[in-house]
Formats: C-alpha cells, structure tokens, sequence
C-alpha cells in the first residue's frame, strides 16, 4: 500500500489514501525515528544538543498522543452495550406519540424545500460541478426522498449509516440503508474482530473504518456515509440521539398514566351501601343472613363450561360492586346510602408536569405538537420558533457535513480531484422570523449608517470609511472593493440612460408594426414625432412617404376596425417575422367568395 507514485494505484486506493489515517484529511500524528543517519549538520555543540533534545521531547509527545487517542476512543468499547439498550427505548419511545410527532417535525422542519421545489442547494462557480452535484442528489440519491427518513433516523438514534453503491466510473450510482444497531463505528487504533482478519496491515496504522457485526463485514471510511448528531463527547465516536434527555423522563410519564388509569378504574364508579335490618338475631347468624339479602340484588346466574350447569354459587366481587351492612337499630337513617367516586379525577397536575418535562427533553415548542391552538392567527408560532430554529439548524449542520464527504467521493471518482472544495451544500432555514430578524438588523444598521454619515451644517460626524468599517463590519478590502464597484455601477447606469440615442430601433415591434401601424411603416411615426435623423449618424433612413389618400367624392378612408376586419391576417412560424412569405392574407379569400356569391347570385335570377 506504501507507494509514492500515485500512477500506478488504482481510483480505490487513491480513495483509501485520501480518507486514510496519512493523507488528505490530516489524520496522522507526528512521529520521529532516532534511525535517521544525520540528525544536524553543525559544527556547535550546543545547537546540536538542543536539536536532540528537541527531536525527544516531539518523540514523546507523539507517543502520549498514541495513548491518549487509543484510550480515548476505548470508551467506545465500554459504550457499546448502553448503546444496545439505549436503541431499544428508542423504538419504544416511537410509540409514544408526542416523541414520534417530535421526530416527524424534525425530519420535516430539517427538509424543507425552497421556493423551487428543491431541498437540497448546490453553489458552485462551476456550471459543470453544479450539474454533477444537482445530478448526483436529486436523480441517484433521490435526496428529496430520502434525505427527510434519513434526518429522522439520525434524530431518532443519533446515528445513520448509509452504504454507497461505488463505480469507479460513474462514481455513486445508489445508495442503501444500513441497520443502525448493527453497525460499529471503529476508530484509528481501536481493534474489531474483523479486523484480526487482515493480518498484512498493523491495527494502529488502520484509518476510520465501518464494522458490520452481523455479517462480520468491514467496510473502508469511504463505502459508509455515517450521519451522526455531535452532542455528547461521552458517546463519541457515536452521535447523540435527539431523545437521550427524555428517555427518563419518557419512562415516568409511562407509569404516570399507567397508574392514573388504574385510579380511575378502581375509584370511579359509584357504589351503594345498604343497609340490612338484623334486630336481635344472633352474631353467627348476621353474616349468612346479609349474605343472603345481597344475593338477590347481585347474585347472577353463571353456566359451567364444563357441565352446563348453572352455578349460583360463583359470585366474583367487582370493583363496583354494592356493600351491605347490618344494622340493628331499626330507626336507622337512611336505609340506602350512595358512596361517591373518585372526586378529582380532573386533577392531572402531576401528569401535565411530567409531560412539560419531556416536551422541554424534545426542545419542540408545545404549540408544534397540537396540545395547544394557536392565538392570533398563528402568529405567536413565529415567535416561538426562533429557538426551535437553532435546534434544527443545528441538526442541518450534521447532515451537510456528511452530504459534502459524500459530493467529495463522487468528484474524486470522476476524476476531478482539483475541484473538491469548489462547491458549498445548503438546506433551507424554515424560520422565517430568524430570516425577518435579520432583515431587522439590517435595517437598523442602514439606518444608523445614514445618520453617522448625513452632514450636520456640513461637517458629517464620521466618514463614509468609518462607518461601512465600524457600523456595517466592512474591512478594509471590503471598503475598496465596494467602492470599486460602485464605480463600475454608475458607468453601467450611464450607458443605460443613453441607450435611446444608441438604439434608435430595436425591430421587436416590426411585425406589429406591419399588420396594425400606419403606411410609414412604424408606430413611432404614427403619433407624429419626427423620424429619427439618419445619415452617417448610424440612425435609421427616413421612411418612404404615405401613399396619396382617397379622391374625392371617392370611399371612405380605412378605419383601424376595417382594416382588422377585411385584412384578417395569420402569423405563421418563421425564421424571419417581417417576411410577406409569413403571413396568409384572408381577405384575398373572402374577396374571392363576394365575387363567387355574386355570380351566382346573377345566375339564379336569370
């Protein structure tokens, strides 16, 4: 793998060069060898010394980062099976349907489109990296289809791993979803039991690399675009999952309303007591007694599966079920007493704060979950949102990261390794109040740039160059840059004030012209002004006189009704629309019938 002349690698290793640990992306740590020949070249002694002591010092420090970055991503290691239980409450919590209307608003706010129809933006100076780029996410990766599962997964979990079908041709020419759960994330210096597998390459010397356990696949940095959410350094080389705040507070509000629901099934319903005259008769006797008087009120009828006997018998008490009590005072009040039941089952304090707990762990303003109707239209969402917008712009930030390594493989495998950071990736903001706030500040900068440079009985109170530096935050290049500009602004403005003294006729009316303007030929000439001077002046020659007009006592003139009605004229298609080829003349027609109609009209009569 070892070989200076990248002629003879393959586009595979050059990728394995440029994403691993000794290449482009800066992987590496410093390293010195004491086997070199010639340490220094000096006659002094003391420069020589300090040049060693220099190269042991560099030597040891390179060691502690040896140690320092296995350790470090050791934890990993020891993250992996709270990793495993965490993925499992997250399904769980999918159930749940404030978090997984929490999931589908990240997705979505994250994804959305533009005024084009478009979710993912392309800048490039380049119309043909532009093309690829647009080609590439929109018709290969079909991003406006997967980008917004991909953005939920990677909320949901933390982590999205995506397999990217490789042409060294074509480049990416498909993609595919990988399990989350099954997939490991292995670092430089961190050992994988695929890995034991390749015994040519030392462990330590192995770059990012992608594991999958199941199938016992390793996959090289390059195959695997690893969406992940860097919140937590706990969790690294993982991402952080959107609903790692809330998993506690997800399970306590599952045995909130599982305990709320067992009180209002157990204390709700009403019961009654009755009471039972017993008088004097004996204690052994009262319970049978009262046994007896309740099993004509509730005692019910129950068939045997196994006999298909009736069994009176068999009595289950129910939850709502009356009570019976004797009494031997027969003056008694109230022989039938009415126990109510649960009286405050709209008390829910307990429940409503466990929930605002869990909304807070989500970061989704509660109105966006349908707990609440908006006030005033709607308008108090935009207010909201300004906070919720930094959350999702920040999940925007994680998903570019991984969509430009993506761009960047697909450019390298076409073959153009000059132009790999000549484009920028870009997902819609869907505040638009933090769109407003800025136009906002704007605003109030333009108008304190005017007050500090507006002249107060002609003296201003700063510069021009002060201001745009200090007010609008220009630097200096920026300062003569613009200044540049505007200079070559007002010559632009200049030249298009006196475009009507250039372009005397632009001929976009010259068919116009032709079917409805005068006999001059030209509707400038129709209103009375005068023609344009020509000459050696580049301007248009005088156009021809008006024909003479009718004799007298002969037909009236032609109105601009008649002459619409009888020269009915079609514009048919063209290379040249001032041709007499262009058009089909209709009233040659319909004279030709008038002169039909007549002569057959002379025929009939005689």
């Amino acid at each position: 793998m070892e070989n200076n002349d990248n002629g003879n690698l393959t586009v595979w290793q050059k990728l394995s060069h440029a994403f691993g640990p000794n290449a482009l992306l800066n992987q590496d740590y410093p390293t010195y060898k004491f086997d070199r020949k010639d340490l220094l070249k000096t006659t002094s002694k003391q420069e020589y010394d300090k040049e060693l002591l220099q190269a042991q010092q560099t030597y040891y420090l390179a060691n502690q980062w040896t140690k320092i970055e296995s350790n470090m991503y050791t934890q990993s290691v020891y993250y992996e099976p709270t990793r495993l239980a965490s993925f499992y409450d997250y399904e769980s919590m999918e159930y749940t349907p404030e978090i997984s209307a929490a999931l589908d608003i990240y997705g979505e706010e994250s994804t959305t489109v533009d005024e084009n129809g478009y979710m993912l933006q392309i800048y490039s100076e380049s119309k043909r990296i532009k093309s690829i780029l647009a080609d590439l996410f929109n018709n290969v990766m079909d991003v406006n289809t997967n980008l917004p599962m991909w953005v939920r997964n990677t909320c949901k979990y933390g982590d999205n791993f995506v397999y990217l079908k490789l042409d060294s041709d074509k480049g990416i020419v498909g993609c595919m979803q990988l399990p989350n759960i099954e997939i490991e994330r292995l670092e430089r210096g961190m050992p994988a039991q695929a890995a034991k597998q390749n015994i040519d390459e030392p462990i330590e010397n192995k770059g990012l690399r992608f594991n999958w356990k199941a199938k016992a696949m390793e996959f090289n940095s390059w195959e695997i675009a690893h969406f992940r959410l860097l919140g937590d350094d706990r969790k690294l080389p993982y991402g952080t999952s959107m609903l790692e705040k809330a998993r506690r507070i997800w399970k306590q509000l599952l045995l909130s309303e599982d305990a709320m629901l067992i009180y209002r099934t157990s204390r709700a319903p009403e019961r009654r007591v009755f009471k039972v005259f017993v008088g004097n008769m004996d204690d052994k006797d009262v319970e049978p007694y009262v046994q007896r008087v309740a099993n004509k009120f509730k005692r019910d009828q129950v068939v045997d599966s196994k006999t298909g006997n009736v069994d009176l018998r068999f009595n289950q008490m129910a939850v709502d079920q009356d009570y019976f009590i004797p009494v031997r005072d027969a003056a008694a009040p109230n022989p039938i007493d009415t126990l109510p039941g649960a009286t405050n089952l709209s008390e829910i304090a307990d429940i409503e704060y466990i929930q605002k707990k869990l909304l807070t762990a989500l970061r989704v303003p509660k109105a966006f979950l349908g707990f609440e109707e908006p006030v005033g239209g709607g308008k108090d969402l935009s207010l909201m949102d300004i906070r919720f917008a930094r959350t999702i712009n920040r999940i925007q930030k994680c998903m570019i990261a991984e969509l430009n390594k993506i761009a960047i493989i697909h450019l390298f495998l076409l073959g153009f390794e000059d132009e790999l950071s000549n484009f920028t990736l870009g997902l819609t903001n869907p505040s638009s109040q933090a769109d407003l706030l800025k136009v906002d500040l704007w605003k109030e900068k333009i108008l304190l740039y005017k007050d500090a440079v507006t002249s107060i009985e002609g003296i201003a109170p700063v510069s021009v160059s002060w201001a745009k530096k200090h007010v609008l935050g220009f630097s200096d290049e920026e300062i003569k840059l613009d200044l540049q500009q505007q200079r070559i602004e007002k010559a632009v403005g200049a030249e298009l004030t006196n475009t009507a003294t250039i372009i005397t006729h632009s001929g976009i009316f010259d068919n116009v012209d032709k079917l409805y303007g005068n006999k001059s030929g030209s509707t400038a000439n129709a209103g009375g002004a005068p023609p344009p001077p020509g000459g050696d002046e580049g301007g248009e020659p005088p156009p021809p006189p008006p024909p003479p007009g009718p004799e007298p006592g002969g037909a009236a003139g032609v109105t601009p009704e008649s002459f619409k009605r009888n020269n009915l004229k079609i514009l048919l298609e063209s290379n040249s629309l001032t041709d007499e080829d262009s058009y089909i003349d209709l009233s040659k027609g319909k004279n030709s019938l008038g002169e039909m109609e007549a002569q057959l009209s002379k025929l009939l009569k005689d």
